[in-house]
């Protein structure tokens, strides 16, 4: 596949487009989107991506579509397990709906962004090091079993990493509108909404940790890496309130992504036996008898684990819902009562 630097130049301006007409014609001005406007422009995006997938296969040959479509599936499961991640960060911090947007907005480029210096590495170390196949794929299957066999969602507003973040920086007790910082008798605080933005970022590196080779276990090719995760993030936005309800349904979605995390581990170790170069495993030798996994049966497998993974959730919880990881407050309404409960516990210090 070869890709000219003219076409990435186009690729990536294009998507650096997208993204500021979404602040500008979305974002920019506070508000919750309605469950019209999110459908609309979910149905916008992912028709898009399937169209795309199409056009890589017209001009560059079905093998190379066929990758792609399988890495959009990984990738937008991925992100919709991200987005549960998204909604415990929102629900930890008590973040106002009208403000959510934004917050998702900048995680979403913060995750393109690191995404795409993970992809950039990853073509560096795959062009130079076909033993890298081998951490690739032990890498995934840990993070299969840590997937399958997590008990709870952790909350990353309480996680350590937060936890030393507060006490390094002065925090203010309250959301002032979607300001980073306020200026509080002479001295400046951040206000939760930076603290946010902070944990977003944090929860975005660690999921380019398993999604970045993840995809490499199905094609080494950096265009469609970069693209398959583009198209994965648009929209994202849209669908975290589009299917925010439906996500506390999805029970085994976990499960469904660990099956597929370790079937990409499985598949990464038999190219890496495939092409082995390393001089203590047969010799330096490569085990041509090892079988490749054709790019078909990859896309039918991920496409069949995410649909079964699905229908089990949603009959599971047919007859109740998964409980909340927290209560179920609005975000202002958890926000109120914070500021009430300090105001209390303030004026009860004052008394004599």
């Amino acid at each position: 596949m070869n890709i000219t630097p003219l076409v990435w130049i186009i690729t990536i301006a294009v998507t650096i487009a997208f993204f500021v007409y979404e602040f500008f014609a979305h974002v920019r001005k506070p508000h919750e989107p309605s469950i019209g406007e999110s459908a609309r422009w979910s149905a916008f995006y992912i028709g898009l991506a399937l169209l795309f997938g199409v056009g890589i296969g017209v001009v560059t040959g079905w093998t190379y579509g066929g990758e792609y479509y399988a890495g959009y599936l990984t990738e937008k499961a991925l992100s919709i397990d991200n987005l549960f991640v998204f909604l415990i960060v929102m629900t930890g911090f008590a973040v106002p709906k009208i403000y959510q947007q934004k917050v998702l907005m900048i995680g979403i480029v913060i995750a393109l962004i690191l995404r795409g210096i993970f992809i950039a590495v990853g073509a560096a170390l795959i062009e130079n090091f076909s033993w890298i196949f081998y951490l690739f794929g032990a890498l995934l299957l840990f993070l299969a079993y840590r997937q399958a066999f997590s008990h709870g969602e952790a909350d990353p507003a309480q996680g350590r990493f937060m936890s030393f973040v507060r006490r390094h920086l002065p925090v203010s007790d309250e959301y002032n509108g979607d300001r980073l910082t306020v200026v509080k008798a002479g001295r400046r605080f951040v206000t939760p909404m930076l603290l946010v933005i902070i944990a977003i970022g944090f929860v975005d590196l660690i999921f380019a940790v398993d999604s970045i080779p993840a995809i490499y276990g199905l094609t080494e090719e950096a265009y469609i890496v970069f693209t398959a995760n583009a198209f994965a993030l648009m929209g994202l936005r849209q669908l975290y309130f589009l299917i925010g309800g439906l996500l506390a349904r999805l029970v085994y979605l976990a499960q469904g992504l660990a099956v597929i995390l370790a079937f990409i581990g499985v598949k990464l170790v038999l190219h890496a036996m495939h092409v082995n170069e390393l001089p203590f495993i047969n010799g330096g030798e490569p085990m041509l008898w090892a079988p490749e996994i054709p790019i078909w049966f990859s896309l039918l497998f991920i496409a069949a684990t995410i649909a079964v993974a699905t229908a089990a959730s949603l009959l599971k919880t047919r007859g109740g819902r998964r409980p909340a990881p927290h209560p179920p407050l609005a975000a202002e309404d958890e926000a109120s009562a914070l500021r009430s409960e300090e105001s209390a516990v303030r004026s009860k210090r004052k008394v004599p």
